[in-house]
């Protein structure tokens, strides 16, 4: 028997059967089997109570079967019983093929057995309900299906779950689940938000909605304009064919949507009025808003996932993407014109991606496209820095007198005891191969690279603009923030601690409690100090350790050389020998402790217990880049600044452990082995760590998680393997975990493009073929391995931009530092206008080389058995000293003071001058398009004409009744509906023509 007020309705066999979901969830099963009915309550739900009355009037009326004065509730259908072809159209709707599943929620279940003679475990149901679950007092019987015993845990994150799932019924979404039929498995709850709740939540959330109303974008002065046409045409064969791609010349007024005002939006079907991305996004907001008492009055989905009571929660892609056929999506169309490498020449099709993604993943690719572009012509003037050096190697006169065998430099020698004395001759392809970095044009390229960084940021700025201009993301506010789940269970504990106080305890504490009461509910300073205290320690360690292995390969260096120079047989390659394997083993510890960092960046921003996920996000932000800036840094620093300083001198080494010197740079400079450093630490990262770690781990990661579903034991569905749903093939996708990795892969490449580009001006050629591949691969990613992710609205990239800033700041004193100690640049200008006799280079080596007499070497250092054919008495060292016959021997010579002065005026005026140029350059360009102020400003006062009208229009319209009613016999206009509450405008209306448009 039904439940008094109910109609029943006898069912064929495949078609939806309706019963309570908690009858349902709790065992007490409805309609015995061969003989189920439709069950239609005589009632409104109450769960759109919320909404007002004319969204209750206007809605559409539910599909889930017929209505008697309400909404359906409780839909089941037998999932044993086929579903054909003709019925089941898409895999993106519910099972009537007519609601779309605008989100889902995951979670494995586990029973401990079935009770014998009840049902068999292959019989499965589903669940719809989209609106209140009213129990039904007769459901039950001897056909019922009963459960096994649960164990307590299962049973209570099964009772969390009902209730979480009541209340979003209750906030007016519906819902379609599988039955729990088998002994263990997945279940997925389906989410479909009707237009009532869309309505309600766009409201609430303010979310701008195209008008009615277009208008002309105007273009700019004519030989702008002609340029821009002449653009346009050429760049046509490397546009992506996808729609809506051109600079439109037309654009939608926008507005916060409000359902007091829906006579000013063109709404024609309000089944895809919001586009799936928006609507994903209201459901999400819901999700995060629902309350569960059960769990500890826990706040939303996120903190469900954190305890385990569901596994995921995600929106559907919008089918598959190497789907056969002509049926297209966009996320077919983001795969066939944007994620593959065979269209790595084209554009991207950024608002396709902004649709499908959301603003905050369009923000990044368009961040991307943008520095990836300003590469070009940085990477073209390094190739020409590059081809100079190449072309005026033969003149340099410095490595000319280095190879020139009659001048014969006898140098002393490089280690105790086993090295022996050597001619300066020997170095010179060392010399030759400096010059290619080592030259005048490095300088400029320098500045050049500074103010190349500060034209991006500031172009990008713009783009920013242009496109928040574009997306209606002008004038957004900010969205508040939930509190997250580790906060929460924070201050629940600290509220147990307080409430956990004597009665004479509070008594005699009464008027602090007053005081402290509102402190109650957060967490203050002193609750999170625990935390600081233990961030802090702990990134002091971490930065500490990087150091310490820094010194320990700098201390490999100096053993292996040592080792190495005692055989005659490694001793010639000894330095080359000693300079790869160094940096390879630096490659090696960098990639390893970039994974630690990470999982401790993470773990110290979790003890911190920031309350939302943007505190939390840029916090892991700050720390993981600090912690990564500095791993992969600091041997680069070390080679650039620190090694060959405190060597000592001749018969004054400075000793790391005994008998080991400390190492020194080659004769031609340290600037060749930064650049080798350089070189292998940028291409092994972005070879190793961003392309085979991108890479291989997804797919090692899928073939793992299908291997161990394939091993787990349960039952199967055949015929459910064969034609997965959407949700069970976005199920098996890795879940989207932000974008913090792929931001910090760029900004760390772009430290190595601008901090040290004077040593390596071919940095920004290997970072444009990496990011080529890298645009496409993060496309890949996004479209074919990941769940679709939540789309986020925001204005910039946040914390990022500061970051990016930080850095080319930095980098400009970093290159001024290059060149002035690094480099022999301001040595040799030193020579050339101050101590050279012709005002050239010639001398210019013999004038850095001191002398020492070989007597005075300590004993036990000098070399055994000599190859020189002459007794050696004085032999050459690269310093500044005074000679062994001045008054003070071996003392820093006038020649050390000049170019020590010299060095430091140039990185003051170089740092200054650049400088002045960045904020010059700054200043001349404006943050805003002049363009788009323009027209921010003009599309205000159009709205306003354009709200001006509609109001004339609608009070027209509620006037005309009266007119009539007074036999004035004139015609109306079919205006009505324009002032209806659901919206649906005449084609005859004035304002609903959406072809008129007005000049801006």
């Amino acid at each position: 028997m039904a439940a008094p007020g109910l109609h029943d309705i006898p069912l064929l066999p495949g078609s939806p059967r309706r019963l309570s979901p908690q009858a349902v969830a709790r065992g007490t099963q409805g309609p015995k089997r061969g003989q189920q009915y439709l069950k239609v309550p005589g009632s409104q739900a109450p769960g759109l109570q919320g909404s007002s009355d004319h969204d209750r009037d206007s809605g559409p009326p539910s599909r889930g079967g017929s209505t008697c004065g309400g909404l359906v509730i409780n839909n089941y259908l037998d999932a044993n019983e086929p579903v054909s072809s003709e019925a089941r159209l898409s895999r993106m709707h519910f099972h009537d093929n007519q609601r779309k599943v605008d989100y889902v929620l995951a979670y494995h279940y586990r029973k401990r057995g079935v009770h014998p003679g009840h049902g068999s475990p292959g019989h499965s149901l589903a669940i719809v309900s989209n609106g209140e679950t009213g129990k039904d007092p007769h459901a039950g019987g001897h056909g019922d299906i009963e459960l096994g015993p649960l164990d307590a845990l299962e049973e209570e994150r099964k009772e969390q779950r009902e209730e979480f799932e009541h209340n979003l019924m209750e906030a007016g979404l519906e819902l379609e689940k599988d039955m729990e039929s088998k002994s263990q498995g997945s279940i997925f709850v389906r989410i479909h938000a009707p237009w009532q709740v869309l309505a309600r939540e766009a409201e609430f959330l303010k979310i701008k909605v195209p008008t009615k109303k277009m208008y002309e974008i105007k273009s700019e002065g004519s030989i702008a304009k002609k340029f821009n046409e002449l653009l346009q045409k050429l760049s046509s064969p490397l546009k992506p064919r996808v729609p809506d791609h051109s600079n439109n010349k037309m654009k939608n007024l926008s507005y916060p949507f409000s359902r007091e005002k829906m006579y000013l939006y063109n709404i024609q079907d309000k089944d895809t009025f919001f586009d799936n991305a928006t609507r994903s996004r209201i459901v999400h907001e819901i999700l995060k808003r629902t309350a569960c008492s059960r769990a500890n009055n826990t706040m939303g989905i996120n903190s469900l996932i954190a305890n385990n009571i569901y596994e995921a929660a995600y929106p559907l892609h919008d089918g598959e993407y190497d789907s056969p056929g002509d049926d297209t999506n966009d996320r077919k169309l983001l795969y066939q014109e944007w994620a593959r490498y065979g269209v790595f020449y084209k554009f991207q099709p950024i608002d396709l991606i902004r649709k499908y993604f959301g603003e905050k993943i369009g923000l990044y690719f368009a961040w991307l496209g943008l520095y990836t572009s300003f590469l070009i012509p940085s990477s073209v003037i390094g190739v020409i820095v590059f081809l100079y050096g190449c072309a005026t190697i033969e003149e340099d006169i410095p490595s000319k007198e280095m190879c020139d065998q009659q001048n014969a430099f006898t140098m002393c020698p490089l280690c105790d005891t086993s090295c022996d004395y050597w001619n300066l001759s020997s170095a010179c392809g060392t010399a030759k191969a400096s010059h290619l970095f080592d030259n005048p044009a490095t300088v400029f390229f320098s500045i050049f690279m500074a103010l190349w960084a500060t034209m991006f940021l500031e172009n990008w700025k713009r783009l920013q603009m242009r496109l928040g201009y574009f997306w209606d993301l002008t004038g957004i506010e900010e969205e508040e923030e939930h509190s997250r789940p580790e906060y929460e269970t924070k201050v629940r504990e600290k509220m147990l601690k307080a409430s956990g106080k004597s009665v004479v305890q509070k008594l005699d504490t009464n008027m602090a409690e007053d005081e402290d009461e509102a402190d109650e509910d957060k967490l203050t300073w002193k609750d999170r100090f625990p935390g600081y205290l233990v961030n802090f320690a702990s990134i002091l360690f971490m930065i500490a350790l990087t150091f310490s292995i820094v010194f320990g390969v700098i201390v490999y260096r100096i053993t292996t050389a040592a080792a190495l120079s005692l055989n005659k047989a490694t001793r010639s390659n000894v330095r080359v020998t000693v300079t790869a394997t160094a940096v390879i083993i630096n490659l090696v510890v960098i990639l390893i402790l970039d994974e630690i960092y990470g999982a401790v960046a993470k773990w110290l921003t979790k003890i911190e217990v920031p309350k939302t996920e943007q505190t939390f996000e840029e916090r892991l932000i700050l720390k993981a880049f600090l912690l990564k800036f500095v791993n992969a840094y600091s041997p680069i620093f070390y080679v650039a600044f620190f090694k060959g300083r405190f060597v000592g001198r001749p018969g004054s080494y400075v000793y790391v452990f005994d008998g080991y010197r400390m190492e020194e740079c080659a004769p031609g400079g340290c600037l060749m082995e930064l650049c080798i450093q350089l070189s292998i630490i940028m291409l092994g990262k972005q070879l190793i760590q961003n392309n085979i770690f991108e890479i291989g781990v997804p797919k090692l990661k899928k073939l793992f998680r299908k291997l161990k579903d394939e091993t787990e034991p349960g039952e199967t569905d055949s015929a459910h393997s064969k034609h997965p749903e959407q949700w069970d093939l976005d199920y098996s996708l890795e879940p989207y975990t932000g974008l913090t990795p792929e931001y910090m892969e760029m900004i760390i490449q772009f430290g190595f493009v601008t901090l040290f580009v004077a040593s390596f001006p071919l940095a920004p050629v290997f970072a444009l073929l990496n990011n080529v591949i890298e645009v496409r691969l993060d496309a890949k990613k996004f479209v074919t391995e990941l769940r679709r992710p939540d789309a986020v609205r925001t204005k910039d990239i946040g914390i990022w931009f500061d970051i990016l800033s930080g850095i080319g700041k930095f980098s400009v004193i970093s290159n001024a530092f290059v060149i002035a100690v690094t480099s022999d640049f301001i040595p040799r200008l030193v020579y050339q206008y101050a101590y050279s006799h012709n005002g050239t280079l010639h001398g210019f080596v013999n004038h850095t080389l001191s002398f020492f007499n070989v007597s005075q070497l300590k004993e036990g250092t000098q070399p055994e058995n000599s190859q020189f054919d002459q007794e050696v008495q004085f032999c050459r060292f690269k310093d500044y000293r005074e000679p062994p016959w001045a008054p003070h021997p071996y003392e820093f010579s006038k020649q050390y003071w000049s170019v020590l002065s010299a060095r430091l005026a140039f990185v003051i005026i170089f740092q200054n001058l650049v400088m002045f140029l960045s904020v010059l350059v700054d200043w001349m360009i404006p943050d805003i398009p002049t363009d788009i102020s323009d027209q921010i400003k003009k599309e205000k006062g159009l709205l306003v004409d354009f709200f001006l009208k509609e109001e004339h229009e609608k009070l027209k319209l509620m006037d005309e009744p009266a007119l009539r009613s007074l036999g004035g016999g004139r015609r109306s206009r079919s205006r009505a509906a324009s002032a209806a509450p659901s919206g649906q405008s005449q084609p005859g209306s004035i304002a609903s023509s959406a072809s008129q448009h007005t000049n801006v």
